[in-house]
């Protein structure tokens, strides 16, 4: 039999396949599509093109993950942007983060020169609050109440919350629990070098960044790193699925058994204990725990009988806030995007850039106000990558591929509307947006792949279409995700553990929910060989 089989082949759920295998464990890994790697996959989508299918760009990996399974061993390389983002402003104007500091305060100094002189000080208050956060990713959340372990484990909490001088403990709170705009306010003066920080505040979050919270997601997405440079972005050669490839083989090198196209319909449940899980194909598949990769919405509201779960955990599963918004969209092009602000086709700095079109915190609010009242904007706020401009790989020569991050688009379309009747006027409304920017944009575009809200959900499980697993507020966030007294990866269901982004700590490719689930399913595997 068994010891562990795992719900879904995303990320996390190679990484927790891989640390349990290696601790000798007989393991095995369900998938419900037909290629291995969940929301992080590279795929072909119109003939010579491919591109990462839903996830896009990369940081946030854990460097312990990425050493622990030798993933460059196995073929993954990651290149590092070589600028970071680039603002479109209007006809003439824009902004570029640049691959210095020094760059990048001589284009603030074009707006602003008070906000050219604070940059540095900005910086280093989100480099030491970003630093104390690294410092909990790999930590199981402290239950409160629930033995010596978590009493150590709150004393270390402390005491890294302790050594940052009080200055970054305010700084702390403020991102934890202020708008993006609040917090911006407070270091910059110019509205377009507020926006273009204030992107990472709404990038997956359902919100404006005046929405009290929305600061942490900002910080959320600048933890991470790329080849040891803090705060870096980066591209994955062959697109995201060289992540989950990469990561695949090192978890097939010890022995875990992978299946693709094998969806589970039901958690097997007897006596209060998971000992299995049922396919959609019928098949049974007995273990002696289960581990979910899952939303945590779709293990507890399609894969486990109501019967099972205590009443208030249902309720509270039931409330459990999903929905961020996303649209996405992958495009061919035949030329590079020429834009107005910085004219050519010829490959320049930009282009290698994300081009965040979202020039103001007003813009973003707007979008935000216009996808709460009729589903989605004219005017969206659009992250475009152009990854075949670092890695050529991905298309056929001269010609590029376009990953098109989009917010908002609502969940849920209301008065009984579905997104399958209106993906392709949203999608349209995307390119012509680009093409406002640059004109030769929508004339460009030979293929696309087009992923609605409602198609995340289906394609990936992503319910609502939330690439986060679950909004990203305080109340949602370290022991409240994904209910407080349940963020040690555990559920009420003997046996049955959690081990995707619907745990801490949260969205992106990480691999840490995978990695801290092993720890916690690996102590009552000791706990059970003992009894």
């Amino acid at each position: 039999m068994l010891d562990v089989v795992v719900i879904g082949g995303g990320h996390n759920g190679l990484v927790c396949a891989f640390y349990l295998a290696k601790k000798g464990l007989k393991v095995k890994v369900l998938e419900k599509r037909g290629v291995v790697g969940g929301a992080a996959v590279t795929e072909e989508f119109h003939p010579g093109f491919r591109n990462s299918t839903a996830s896009y760009t990369v940081s946030l990996l854990n460097p312990k993950v990425i050493d622990d399974m030798d993933l460059s061993r196995h073929g993954l390389k990651i290149l590092n942007r070589p600028t970071s983002n680039f603002l479109p402003i209007n006809d003439t104007e824009s902004l570029q983060l640049g691959a210095s500091l020094a760059e990048t305060q001589k284009e603030f100094a074009r707006f602003s020169t008070a906000d050219a002189e604070a940059l540095p000080a900005y910086y280093e208050m989100l480099e030491q609050v970003a630093d104390f956060l690294r410092g909990m990713l790999l930590e199981t959340p402290v239950q409160y109440g629930a033995g010596f372990a978590n009493v150590m484990r709150g004393f270390r909490m402390a005491g890294s919350l302790n050594r940052i001088k009080e200055s970054g403990r305010r700084d702390v709170i403020d991102l934890f629990t202020k708008s993006a705009a609040e917090v911006l306010d407070q270091w910059f003066e110019n509205e377009h070098v507020k926006a273009i920080f204030a992107f990472d505040s709404v990038v997956g979050n359902y919100a404006s960044p005046y929405t009290p919270g929305s600061a942490y997601v900002l910080l959320h997405h600048v933890f991470g790193e790329v080849n040891g440079v803090s705060g870096a972005w980066g591209h994955a050669v062959g697109g995201m699925g060289s992540i989950t490839q990469a990561m695949a083989a090192a978890a097939s090198e010890l022995g875990v058994t992978i299946q693709t196209s094998a969806g589970v319909d039901e958690v097997i449940i007897e006596q209060g204990r998971a000992v299995g899980v049922r396919l959609s194909n019928g098949e049974i598949v007995n273990a002696k725990r289960v581990v979910s990769n899952t939303n945590p919405k779709l293990l507890f509201q399609q894969l486990v009988a109501d019967e099972h779960l205590p009443t208030e955990f249902k309720r509270r599963i039931d409330a459990y806030r999903c929905g961020s918004a996303t649209f996405r969209m992958n495009v061919a092009l035949t030329e590079l995007p020429d834009f107005k602000c910085k004219p050519g086709v010829t490959m320049q700095p930009h282009h290698q850039s994300g081009v965040v079109m979202s020039p103001t915190m007003d813009y973003m609010h707007q979008a935000y106000v216009d996808a709460m009242a009729d589903g989605w904007s004219a005017r969206p706020i659009v992250e475009m990558l152009i990854p075949s401009t670092v890695d050529d790989s991905l298309a056929p020569p001269g010609q590029h591929v376009a990953s098109l991050f989009c917010q908002h688009f609502a969940p849920e379309l209301k008065n009984g509307r579905s997104w399958d009747d209106f993906r392709d006027e949203a999608a349209a409304c995307i390119i012509d947006l680009v093409t406002e920017f640059a004109p030769n944009f929508k004339s460009a575009v030979i293929g696309k792949k087009i992923l609605s809200p409602l198609d995340l959900e289906r394609e990936f499980g992503l319910i609502s279409g939330d690439i986060m697993h679950g909004s990203l507020g305080l109340d949602q966030l370290y022991t409240n995700r994904p209910i407080h007294g349940y963020s040690d990866y555990r559920t009420p269901i003997e046996g049955l553990y959690l081990c995707g982004s619907g745990t801490h700590p949260g969205g992106g490719v990480t691999g840490a929910p995978g990695h801290n689930a092993a720890n916690e399913i690996w102590k009552d595997t000791k706990s059970w060989w003992q009894a």
